[in-house]
């Protein structure tokens, strides 16, 4: 009981803070006793501070209460189709190192995965001079699905994995705690915290890369679904007998709105030529930039815009959320540049009792923020334990990094 009413506090503080002690009882209900008792030993553990404070209504002013940004600091990895991005961030969630490899092989080994995260885990504790021992965890993203948070056995069709255990293989590497997920779920689970999601109890955040999926979260808990599989909305079926999908499957929406498919849609109606660029983002930009000069692009966009307000159309009417975010890097350029186009086209499709009740925006945190949201995973479990100090090693032990 102790536990999960430290686990309340500290949640409440980190959510919603600076909070003082008098909001932090009226947010969790807890007597004013034991509010005050959980918040001295969090102030004295150090994963609580001080952060100034406010005036009251005729008493002594009202002292706010904040996570420490410095308790601790966690990573988050996206392991992508086209490059692995590794970055480290204080409990502010600011970020002070990042590092990204590319990768040239449109199915790269798992080895050479983890091979990546354990160098940019290396790399990005040299850049901000932080001790291995001060990690709290690292959480990776990856795509497809992620079975087992403790063994993170990884299928990933579009990628030739298949029952890859990751976890374990990245646990060979380091003593850090890993935890391992969708890169849709991190992403989701980033907005819904510190982006365009806040706010939200049921809505689903949208990831359009190369690659599409999405996160589902219902009464404000994300949906995982029997062996969390869910939210694999780019490999549900947009058109019977359609284009063949990576997956192996046809006519699954990511073969029409993620980037590689749009990409090939171009080159297939513009006689085998591709768009200018040299690799796959800047192919996708210099697409959106020749729409205005080219009657083949315009059409291409014109008709992804449509697939894509198609697609969000059966979430509206299937889960009936009450706001949509478009993220991910080639979501966010279509986006960023067709935002009320794609309005109207979920319009289009959808029932219009559930599209009235349904907001479509985009994501805050930008096109790279698949990371951030892996490194919410052990911020999470630090939440969730209610800041025990297990979690955290002595500054004396080193973590273990091969």
């Amino acid at each position: 009981m102790r536990r999960s009413n430290r686990s309340v506090i500290l949640t409440s503080i980190y959510r919603d803070g600076p909070l003082s002690r008098y909001e932090l009882g009226h947010q969790t209900s807890l007597s004013a006793a034991s509010v005050s008792n959980l918040v001295g030993e969090l102030l004295e553990e150090g994963i609580v501070e001080e952060a100034g404070s406010v005036e009251s209504d005729g008493g002594r002013p009202r002292v706010l209460l904040r996570v420490a940004p410095t308790f601790g600091y966690v990573v988050g990895a996206e392991v992508g189709e086209t490059r692995v991005r590794v970055e480290l961030f204080d409990l502010a969630m600011n970020v002070l190192a990042t590092v990204v490899y590319p990768i040239d092989t449109p199915k790269p080994a798992p080895e050479l995965a983890v091979k990546y995260v354990m160098q940019g885990l290396e790399a990005v504790l040299t850049q901000a001079e932080v001790s291995s021992a001060q990690i709290l965890g690292i959480g990776v993203a990856v795509a497809g699905v992620v079975e087992g948070p403790a063994d993170a056995v990884v299928h990933a069709q579009t990628l030739g994995w298949d029952a890859v255990p990751l976890g374990a293989m990245l646990r060979a590497g380091t003593d850090i705690p890993i935890q391992v997920d969708n890169g849709a779920n991190t992403l989701g689970q980033a907005e819904m915290w510190f982006g365009a999601g806040r706010g939200a109890t049921d809505a689903v955040v949208a990831l359009v890369g190369s690659g599409v999926g999405a996160a589902l979260v219902t009464g404000g808990s994300s949906y995982r679904g029997t062996r969390s599989s869910a939210g694999e909305w780019g490999h549900t079926t947009i058109m019977y007998g359609g284009r063949q999908c990576r997956c192996g499957a046809v006519g699954c929406l990511e073969a029409y709105v993620g980037a590689e498919g749009v990409l090939e849609r171009f080159q297939l109606a513009n006689g085998g030529e591709p768009a200018p660029g040299g690799d796959e983002e800047a192919a996708f930009i210099g697409l959106l930039d020749s729409v205005g000069t080219s009657e083949v692009a315009a059409k291409v966009v014109e008709d992804t815009i449509g697939y894509l307000g198609a697609g969000f159309a059966n979430l509206v009417n299937l889960v009936n959320p009450e706001r949509i975010v478009l993220g991910g890097w080639s979501g966010l350029l279509l986006g960023e540049r067709y935002l009320p186009e794609l309005r109207q086209a979920v319009s289009r499709h959808a029932l219009r009792q559930p599209y009235s009740q349904v907001s479509i925006e985009l994501c805050e945190l930008g096109r790279d923020a698949v990371a951030m949201g892996a490194a919410t995973l052990p911020v999470l479990r630090l939440l969730r334990e209610g800041g025990a100090t297990t979690t955290r090693r002595p500054h004396g032990l080193a973590a273990r990094i091969r």
